[in-house]
């Protein structure tokens, strides 16, 4: 279907786990790729997890101290080309700290899943290609195993994709076992470089500290990490936080979700061209919309724009079980 799926299936499962360092490395590469995907082939990596957003919705009402910048020129930053009406865009950490604040006064401690059992959640996808405005809506469904040691079954524009089990000591990231998602600090700086050295190593910097390549892996991971629809209390809002202090983070204004309300995108625009990619939140109130990304045919000729909102999630015992 994809590119990128072409190279998964081709990897060599059999290899030798990694070791630390080698998997630091690899894992840059990777970043590395990702950042410069726009530029090189359209095609964004990691479909199966990009698109896997399943992040609470979020709404801020009583937001002090917002700030708003104004943006007249359309070729600028957050502007849509060719454009000069003038835009109100809201800084970024408004938006994200307001999610933030709404999630703590609403949440409540979850029952988290046990180890056996499998994250079941379902996302709508309206595909619309670009040259022909054609649109097709897809109903996609995924059964994640939490522990990772039985076969997962995802969904990826209708077609059926199996995971097969972690083996010894492997994992995913975000992880889904409970223990392991208790493990996350909520002290939101402390979160970024958690899940930047990933268990790897140590680090004591500060955000501050971090490079260009380390500020768009962070943005990326605790995009991943907000995918989970389930999460001890505390982490969903610190992950909002944490976003926030991520330098590169920035907010397009003027953007349409599923239903074709206009909203505002966060996206990470530090490192090559990346507004094609965003999460979508309405203006006014934070809540969470949808998410919007875009896709090349393995062809190359054909270009798609993604709109995606998960419709239902839930804890199941079994593959294609449903709540």
């Amino acid at each position: 279907m994809n590119d990128e799926l072409e190279f998964l299936r081709e990897w060599d499962a059999d290899a030798a786990p990694l070791t630390g360092p080698a998997r630091d490395r690899a894992r840059h590469r990777l970043l590395n790729a990702m950042a410069h995907a726009d530029q090189q082939t359209g095609i964004s990596p990691g479909r199966r997890h990009v698109l896997r957003f399943a992040v609470a919705a979020v709404v801020a009402t009583a937001v002090t101290g917002t700030a708003v910048l104004i943006s007249t020129d359309g070729s600028g930053e957050g502007g849509a080309p060719g454009t000069s009406t003038p835009r109100v865009r809201i800084a970024a950490a408004t938006v994200l700290n307001g999610a933030a604040a709404w999630e703590r006064r609403q949440e409540k401690e979850p029952v988290a899943p046990r180890d056996d059992q499998f994250i079941y959640s379902k996302r709508i996808i309206k595909e619309t290609e670009q040259k022909t405005g054609k649109v097709k809506t897809y109903t996609d469904e995924m059964w994640d195993s939490v522990d990772v040691s039985k076969p997962s079954l995802s969904m990826e524009l209708g077609r059926e994709m199996w995971e097969e089990p972690a083996g010894k000591g492997g994992g995913v990231w975000p992880p889904r076992k409970w223990s392991e998602l208790k493990k996350l600090p909520q002290d939101p700086d402390k979160l970024i470089l958690a899940i930047i050295s990933l268990g790897s190593r140590t680090d004591d910097r500060s955000v501050s500290d971090l490079d260009k390549l380390e500020r768009f892996e962070a943005y990326w991971l605790l995009g991943e990490l907000l995918k989970n629809p389930v999460l001890p209390q505390g982490l969903r809002p610190a992950a909002y936080e944490a976003l926030a202090l991520v330098p590169g983070v920035r907010t397009i204004p003027g953007v349409k979700d599923s239903a074709g309300r206009t909203g505002v995108g966060i996206a990470h625009t530090e490192r090559g061209s990346h507004r094609d990619k965003y999460l979508i939140f309405d203006p006014a109130s934070y809540e969470f919309l949808g998410f919007r990304d875009e896709r090349i045919s393995a062809s190359g000729s054909k270009k798609y724009i993604q709109l995606s909102h998960v419709a239902d999630w839930g804890i199941v015992d079994r593959v294609r079980q449903r709540p």
